[in-house]
């Protein structure tokens, strides 16, 4: 199965359209079983999700592929190895797990720092001593690629990719990382929530760019296509394409978007993207 299942919902409040809050630890046991009879067996989580690794340690998760990510190095950090050691130990005994199948840098640019050669040997030492299968990076942008790229040899590679902002496609780097036989993991397929919204209930701070929106609700309604459904199968319909991560917020949600999978191709309006950061990047977003 080609979804994976994000769990930041599991450990605190996310998303733009999220009108519940952080998911209740019944609600996370039932979404799991859930999405595991249907086949997906790949969790997404990380260090900085609140509690959401504890909370999936104590359900259990002894049967999933698990995800983990390493937060900034603290100011502090005086041994990267050892943190890194540290850092990895501690996930994964609230995990209650013996590996993890990733291990990625939640801010990856600190490789470039004076100290980033001793943290990609710490993540490789990691791989090497078994405790995570494969090491990479979460990345905002595919800019990073350009300046990591030549340096860093990872296995995997997770970014945003939606309907919207198509910049791993544009720029090339979606082939490219195929070819070089990295896995891609994509998030933010539906923009946070952004591009699942009404546009009544959109913030103000989007009607900027009313003309794409308008674009979008048309081009929705004379396919009689849902936002989900569009940008599920998007993101679904590139065969470089490894994982697509989902969040969701309750167990309909989840068996709303596996019963729409599709891996068919599938073709939204040309037109219909930006790569205007202040749009694309969440991280930059205005919105009370």
């Amino acid at each position: 199965m080609k979804l994976a299942l994000g769990t930041v919902q599991f450990g605190m409040d996310y998303g733009i359209a999220n009108q519940q809050g952080r998911i209740k630890l019944n609600d996370t046991r039932e979404i799991l079983q859930s999405a595991f009879i249907h086949g997906i067996n790949t969790l997404d989580t990380a260090i900085a999700y609140g509690n959401s690794e504890q909370r999936l340690g104590d359900i259990g998760v002894d049967d999933w592929q698990i995800i983990s990510k390493l937060p900034s190095i603290p100011d502090t950090c005086i041994n990267i190895t050892d943190w890194v050691m540290e850092s990895v130990t501690a996930s994964l005994r609230r995990l209650n797990a013996k590996k993890l199948r990733g291990l990625l840098l939640h801010r990856p640019m600190q490789l470039l720092d004076e100290n980033g050669l001793e943290l990609y040997k710490a993540m490789k030492l990691i791989k090497t001593m078994g405790l995570a299968e494969k090491i990479g990076v979460s990345l905002y942008e595919p800019i990073e690629l350009d300046l990591l790229w030549p340096h860093f040899k990872f296995d995997i590679v997770q970014i945003p990719f939606n309907i919207l902002d198509r910049r791993m496609v544009t720029t090339g780097w979606l082939k490219k990382l195929n070819q070089a036989d990295v896995e891609i993991h994509v998030r933010s397929i539906f923009l946070q929530g952004l591009m699942l919204m009404k546009p009544e209930a959109r913030p103000p701070y989007f009607q900027r760019w009313q003309s794409l929106w308008q674009l979008w609700d048309n081009w929705l309604i004379d396919e009689n296509l849902q936002p989900a459904e569009a940008c599920l199968r998007y993101a679904m319909s590139f065969p470089e394409i490894t994982k697509v991560i989902i969040g969701v917020d309750n167990l309909s949600q989840l068996n709303e978007l596996i019963s729409i999978v599709d891996n068919r191709e599938f073709s939204p309006p040309a037109d219909f993207m930006s790569e205007d950061p202040d749009l694309v990047n969440p991280s930059r977003w205005q919105v009370e």
